[in-house]
């Protein structure tokens, strides 16, 4: 599957009930050698900016979940592997902020607090409409797919 193809199928995953975490994870799956179920169960927790507290949002917890499968340090007194898993989310971050103005849940859905609630909102037209986060899926899926080109065509690519 093509760079577009990954993150039309965020987009959709979104779109089609799961939370931004759980779309961006998913849409890579495979390329880590997990099944869509389990990129599904490990990134739940993770929508609505972390358990819907409005946090980091979800769509970049997913890039940075990513970012671990990628180049996270398996040996505990790995320091460089572990540097380099840090610098990489931290780089992440930072073109997420760029692009999308923040990597805060609330701020993105401009809140001025938490909601509170732990109950999802209806997937309605209404959500879609006063919600970007179906960009900002989009958004995240893009970064990952240009990251993983320019490690391409270095020759380090893991996936």
């Amino acid at each position: 599957m093509d760079a577009e193809e990954k993150i039309k199928e965020a987009v959709a995953l979104f779109k089609s009930g799961y939370n931004c975490a759980q779309s961006v994870v998913a849409a890579f799956a495979g390329d880590y050698g997990f099944t869509k179920e389990q990129a599904l169960r490990m990134s739940a927790s993770f929508g609505g900016g972390i358990g819907r507290m409005r946090l980091t949002c979800g769509a970049a917890c997913g890039l940075f979940m990513l970012a671990g499968l990628e180049k996270g340090a398996v040996d505990a007194a790995d320091r460089a592997g572990k540097g380099a898993n840090y610098a990489l989310v931290q780089a992440l971050a930072e073109e997420f902020r760029r692009r999308n103005g923040s990597i805060c849940c609330g701020e993105l859905l401009g809140l001025k607090k938490p909601e509170g609630s732990p109950v999802p909102e209806a997937r309605t037209a209404g959500y879609y409409a006063k919600r970007p986060c179906a960009d900002i899926v989009a958004e995240a899926a893009r970064i990952w797919t240009e990251y993983l080109e320019k490690e391409r065509e270095k020759g380090v690519f893991n996936g």
